[in-house]
């Protein structure tokens, strides 16, 4: 691997791990996902996943489902950015599963160029229609 490529692979974990410790902050029994965007080398957003602004802390329904109105935390993190005087022409999108078609949809549109994850989800639809994109996806785990 060329230094360039090692160097990037290096702060991919490192920005990966920050997105795991992130997504402590979610309220969500089932799973707990984090998401980081990165410009620049400046971390311009964040986002785990949870309930809207307002709302009870409470992922789950009785039986366990997560509840609809749930927001993921890659669109936790991009809409914070639209709130923000921020952009995110070009960024990286950090995050902890690999994003589900509805959240791709979002990345390309927000304009981020790199998506980074660190564990794959069931659905793969996701990551193929980022892919159809242009959009570079890497998956890195920690060894």
């Amino acid at each position: 691997m060329e230094n360039i490529e090692k160097k990037q692979a290096e702060l991919d974990l490192r920005y990966i791990r920050m997105a795991k410790i992130w997504a402590e902050n979610s309220y969500c029994k089932r799973r707990q996902v984090g998401a980081i965007i990165v410009k620049d080398k400046m971390i311009i957003s964040d986002g785990y996943n949870g309930t809207p602004s307002g709302f009870e802390n409470i992922c789950e329904d009785e039986s366990g489902l997560t509840k609809p109105y749930v927001l993921h935390a890659e669109a936790n993190a991009i809409t914070k950015i639209a709130r923000s005087g921020n952009n995110s022409d070009g960024a990286t999108l950090y995050v902890t599963a690999s994003p589900c078609i509805e959240c791709a949809k979002l990345i390309i549109q927000a304009g981020i160029k790199r998506v980074v994850y660190s564990e794959e989800y069931r659905l793969k639809d996701g990551i193929e229609l980022l892919q159809r994109a242009g959009i570079e996806v890497v998956l890195s785990k920690e060894d």
